[in-house]
């Protein structure tokens, strides 16, 4: 599926193949009797089609995926477009991030008629995005390492009004939310795709280009390009600059 399917909304292969099972054995919602229409949105479409492939079976689990989004004005269009129960949103995406599609997104979120609701799936469990995401209105957040069947579960739980966390993040959600100094959202930092994220961090720790190439199994060239990119988007002149802006935030 390409990413201007994504954006119009427009069902591929496998998502056509979900949307008949809903139409047939799935229109009763799987085994359990229960049907749930969910918008997946994550810039890899890699994991996107893992997704798809471990919960997307309609027959059997109830999960219809009705849409695939890479970044923010995608996600604000297919949401808007399909109107799903649940939508599994990533933290960071390209123009802004997972807070960003629930800022354009607050009207549908506060449709007491037909709420669409939002489950953050993200690698990350950094205190930072967990409390971003909550504040601008998701109902939980599990991490990538969550199995099918959890997430499935988490899915009609959302769907259902729960708030849902991994387990090690439910006692950290509750603690911040009661603390006064819970860490705020940061708007720079969420311009960072994750791949810029893990240079910029690489970089404020002292790692030459190569090395950093080394362990992210990329190339030179695309360190070089990662680093403009994160200069650029943070408005800073160079990697000196880059090294205090990340340790200011504790992120090195």
């Amino acid at each position: 599926m390409s990413d201007a399917t994504e954006a119009n909304g427009t069902a591929g292969p496998a998502e056509a193949a979900g949307s008949g099972a809903a139409g047939s054995g799935a229109a009763a919602g799987g085994a359990a009797g229960r049907h749930v229409r969910v918008v997946l949105v994550d810039d890899h479409r890699m994991f996107r089609t893992g997704v798809q492939a471990e919960i997307g079976q309609t027959a059997q689990t109830g999960v219809e995926v009705v849409g695939e989004a890479a970044d923010v004005d995608q996600a604000v269009t297919v949401i808007t477009a399909t109107r799903p129960e649940v939508v599994l949103l990533d933290v960071h995406l390209p123009g802004g991030g997972g807070v960003e599609v629930l800022r354009r997104c607050a009207a549908l979120t506060a449709d007491t008629e037909r709420p669409v609701r939002f489950l953050a799936l993200s690698v990350s469990d950094a205190a930072e995005d967990v409390i971003g995401v909550i504040r601008g209105g998701a109902r939980g957040y599990v991490t990538k390492t969550i199995t099918g069947t959890d997430l499935v579960d988490s899915i009609f739980r959302v769907q259902e009004g729960d708030a849902v966390f991994s387990p090690r993040l439910a006692g950290f959600v509750l603690d911040a939310f009661a603390s006064t100094d819970a860490p705020p959202v940061d708007e720079d930092l969420d311009r960072l795709t994750q791949r810029e994220r893990e240079v910029l961090r690489l970089i404020a720790r002292g790692y030459a280009y190569k090395e950093i190439a080394k362990q992210l199994f990329i190339s030179v060239k695309t360190v070089e390009s990662h680093v403009s990119a994160v200069l650029r988007k943070l408005q800073l002149s160079n990697r000196h600059e880059l090294t205090r802006w990340a340790t200011a935030r504790r992120l090195v």
